[in-house]
């Protein structure tokens, strides 16, 4: 039981890769909290874990994610663990993304990774340990066309892993980011179903487009991801900190 006695948070963790990370860690032994804006699916997911509690956040919201961890460290005590996960994808071509759409990229994908790591980080450095895991996207490592607002907000995120890494480096707190190809959740299912509803594919020729960059030429299971994060949360990679780890089939290298 790697991870015996620690609290991990996950956002994002009701559904898809954040629920598959709460499996990891939970069957790893931690005290699991999984937050998200959806009640249900959360609650749902809690009761499959070994020690989940369910907590309805919007991580966009600055009141509203103190109040959160604050009722995460009421049940559970400090975090040690926090995998930065939820997170937003919408396409839309340059020329039509308007101020309000880059602004919800960047509240749901950078701002909100931000604001939950401000609320955990002083009782890592106070403990002289943690774990900060932010979820990105091959979107972090490289551009795509018609996600400009997206990759822009990964991008940033990255950029917040780097930085932070380096102010944490002597203080027993490591920060890396986890960067997923397209993975074999919800939201690629609902891109297949757009470029088929678009453009008349099969859904077969539909999924070739939509992994036609992996050399793998397949989606990435969302427990690929949820291992690779189980690992960085391990005292053996105490000296693993600062990266972006590219889970996408050779997509990046």
């Amino acid at each position: 039981m790697k991870l015996q006695d620690k609290h991990a948070v996950i956002t994002g963790g009701g559904s898809g890769i954040g629920a598959a990370i709460a499996e990891s860690l939970s069957a790893a032994g931690a005290r699991v909290t999984i937050m998200g804006r959806r009640r249900q699916p959360l609650e749902d997911k809690a009761k499959t874990l070994t020690n989940g509690f369910a907590v309805v956040c919007d991580v966009t919201d600055e009141g509203i994610v103190a109040a959160a961890f604050e009722k995460a460290v009421q049940k559970n005590g400090p975090v040690d663990i926090l995998v930065n996960n939820a997170g937003a994808a919408q396409s839309l071509p340059f020329k039509k993304t308007d101020r309000a759409h880059l602004q919800h990229m960047l509240d749901v994908n950078l701002i909100g990774p931000y604001l939950c790591i401000q609320a955990v980080l002083q009782d890592m450095i106070d403990k002289g340990t943690g774990r900060i895991i932010n979820v990105a996207s091959t979107a972090a490592l490289k551009g795509y066309g018609y996600v400009t607002a997206y990759s822009a907000a990964k991008h940033g995120v990255l950029g917040l892993t780097r930085s932070l890494a380096l102010e944490m480096a002597t203080k027993g707190v490591t920060v890396n980011a986890v960067c997923p190809g397209f993975t074999n959740t919800a939201i690629a299912r609902e891109a297949i179903s757009n470029i088929m509803s678009k453009t008349g594919r099969s859904q077969e020729d539909a999924l070739a487009e939509l992994v036609v960059q992996n050399p793998q030429k397949r989606l990435i299971e969302p427990e690929e991801v949820a291992e690779t994060v189980l690992w960085l949360c391990s005292d053996s990679a105490a000296s693993i900190t600062g990266q972006a780890i590219a889970v996408a089939g050779g997509e990046v290298m």
